[in-house]
C-alpha cells in the first residue's frame, strides 16, 4: 500500500499516488475542514482516504465511516433506485406518472412521464407554489401529497432544475409502485444488495459519525441587501425559477447550524447522508455495466441505455441537461462520464469507459466560497483518470508478456 501524506488516513493503491497527493494539497491549502475520497476501479477499491475533522469546533477527527450531508448528490442515488425498478419492469420511463400514481393526474399532469421527472421537465420546481408553512419542507409524506395535487407552471417541458421537489416527486412515484418510502428503498434496493453501510436518506438513527457542517450562516436573504436582491431576482423569468426552486420563507432556518434541521427529513433530492465509499460503491454499478464486483444491480441493456441517454438527449427537440437523473460529467480522458454534484461540492461520478467510480464528501458549506467549492471534485478527477489509465496500460503489458 502507498505511504500516505501527513494528515491523510486510509489506504491507496500505489498506482494512484497522484490523486492522493492532489486530495492532500486541496485540504491542506484550501478546504481545511474534513472530508473523504473513495475511488473504485471495476468495483474494487483503489483509494479510500480521509482527513481533517468532522465537527464545527475542529476537535473530532474524521473517521473511515464518517458520513456527511450531501445535498443534491442525493439525486444520483435516488435515480438509481428508480432505474432498479425500471429494470424489473415496475416502471417505464415514457409512461405517464399518473398510471402508477393516480392522484398525480390532478392539475392537468396526466401527460407528465417518468422521464420528465428525471429530466426536471415537470414544471413543478417552484417551492412557493407548494409550501404553506416553512416547516412543511420537513414532512416528506405531506409534500408528496402536495406534489400530486399541484398544477404545473409555464416551465412544463423545459429543463428547469427541481432542486428540492425532485425528491418528493420520485418519492411519491416509488411509494405508489412499491408501497415503500424512498429511505426504505435505499436500504432494500441499494445498501443491502451491495452489502454497504453509510447510505442513508436523512440522518441515521445512530448519527454519531455524521459530520457537522462548518461555515457561516446561510441567511443571505435576511440581510439588508439580500431581501431586495432576492425579491427582484425572483421576478426574472428563468432566474426567478432557479431561486424559487431552492429558496422559501424562513428556509435558512432549516439549513442553519452545524446540524441542519433539514438533515432529519427524507428528501431524495437533498438529504442524503453518505460516506464517500458508499457513493463510489453505488456509482460503480454505472461504471461497470450494471455490476459492483460479482453483484449485479442493473441489466447490461438498462445500464447502456442509461449511459447513452445521459450523453445524448432522448428528445433532440427538448434540450435538457439532466438525463434520467444524472448530468454529463466529463473530464480529461473521460468524455462519457456522468454523475451528480451537491451543494458545497460533494459528488458521485462514474466513467463507463474506464470502469472508474468516485465518491467525494466534505463538511464545509460557505456560500462566499461556494463557486470554487463546487469545482473541488472536478479538480481531483483528472488525476484519478490518468492514474487509472496508467494502471490499465501496465496490466495490459503484463498480460501481453
Amino acid at each position: 500500500m502507498l505511504t500516505l501524506p501527513e494528515g491523510i488516513r486510509g489506504s491507496a493503491d500505489p498506482r494512484f499516488t497522484a490523486p492522493v497527493r492532489a486530495f492532500a494539497r486541496l485540504f491542506a491549502r484550501y478546504v481545511r475542514t474534513g472530508g473523504a475520497l473513495s475511488v473504485r476501479l471495476r468495483g474494487e477499491p483503489v483509494v479510500r482516504i480521509w482527513t481533517g475533522t468532522a465537527d464545527a469546533a475542529g476537535e473530532v477527527p474524521w473517521q473511515e465511516d464518517t458520513s456527511a450531508l450531501t445535498f443534491s448528490t442525493t439525486k444520483g442515488i435516488t435515480s438509481l433506485v428508480v432505474h432498479r425498478l425500471a429494470d424489473r419492469g415496475l416502471l417505464d420511463y415514457d409512461t405517464p406518472v399518473a398510471e402508477y400514481w393516480p392522484e398525480f393526474a390532478a392539475g392537468g399532469k396526466h401527460s407528465i412521464t417518468v422521464r420528465d421527472l428525471l429530466a426536471h421537465r415537470a414544471g413543478l420546481s417552484d417551492l412557493r407554489r407548494v409550501l404553506e408553512q416553512p416547516g412543511d419542507v420537513l414532512d416528506h409524506v405531506l409534500m408528496e401529497q402536495r406534489m400530486a395535487a399541484a398544477t404545473p407552471d409555464w416551465t412544463r417541458g423545459l429543463p428547469v432544475y427541481h432542486a428540492v421537489t425532485f425528491g418528493w416527486l420520485l418519492g411519491g412515484l416509488c411509494r405508489a409502485v412499491t408501497g415503500q418510502s424512498m429511505a426504505e428503498l435505499y436500504r432494500t434496493e441499494l445498501a443491502e444488495p451491495l452489502g454497504i453501510t453509510g447510505l442513508s436518506l436523512g440522518r441515521p438513527a445512530d448519527d454519531a459519525r455524521v459530520a457537522e457542517l462548518v461555515g457561516p450562516s446561510l441567511d443571505l436573504t435576511g440581510t439588508r441587501l439580500g431581501k431586495p436582491i432576492t425579491a427582484a431576482a425572483v421576478r426574472v423569468p428563468i432566474v426567478g425559477k432557479i431561486i424559487s426552486s431552492m429558496h422559501f420563507t424562513d428556509g435558512e432556518r432549516a439549513l442553519s447550524g452545524p446540524i441542519p434541521e433539514l438533515s432529519y427529513s427524507e428528501n431524495g433530492a437533498a438529504t442524503g447522508v453518505f460516506t464517500a465509499d458508499a457513493i463510489a460503491s453505488v456509482y460503480s454499478v454505472l461504471a461497470d455495466d450494471g455490476c459492483r464486483g460479482d453483484t449485479r444491480l442493473l441489466s447490461p441493456g438498462t445500464t447502456r441505455a442509461l449511459i447513452r441517454s445521459t450523453n445524448t438527449s432522448p428528445d433532440p427537440n427538448r434540450l435538457t441537461f439532466w438525463h434520467l437523473g444524472y448530468h454529463p460529467f466529463p473530464t480529461v480522458g473521460a468524455p462519457r462520464a456522468l454523475g451528480h454534484m451537491g451543494l458545497g461540492g460533494s459528488g458521485g461520478w462514474a466513467d463507463p469507459d474506464s470502469g472508474l467510480s468516485v465518491g467525494f464528501v466534505h463538511n464545509r458549506l460557505d456560500l462566499v466560497r461556494l463557486p470554487l467549492d463546487m469545482t473541488l471534485m472536478s479538480l481531483l478527477l483528472p488525476s484519478v483518470v490518468r492514474a487509472a489509465s496508467t494502471a490499465q496500460r501496465g496490466e495490459k503489458a503484463t498480460r501481453a508478456a
